[in-house]
């Protein structure tokens, strides 16, 4: 039983959807990678090390929601903090 009165597919929509699961998943793909470098401030560092890595999820979680508001260059605030906690992480481990 086909229903023959089916409405066409909303192509503009479908693109708006796959533009918003590519960038969550770019912001994503590097908020992870941020929260690996903080466990390795907290696993591996000292008292310093542990309190630059609260510093650096903390900075992460904004960097993320900041990411996904942007649009098409939200991964740049991620990948910022990114760098900045694999200095960090160089330098007090």
């Amino acid at each position: 039983m086909s229903d023959e009165n089916a409405p066409a597919m909303d192509y503009e929509a479908h693109e708006a959807t796959y533009e918003g699961f590519i960038n969550f998943s770019k912001v994503g793909t590097v908020a992870v990678l941020n929260i690996v470098l903080c466990l390795i401030l907290f696993g591996f560092g000292g008292t310093t090390a542990v309190v630059f890595g609260w510093l650096m999820l903390i900075a992460t979680m904004f960097a993320a929601a900041i990411g996904l508001a942007l649009g098409a260059n939200g991964w740049i605030p991620s990948a910022a903090v990114f760098v900045l906690t694999g200095l960090l992480a160089i330098l007090t481990v």
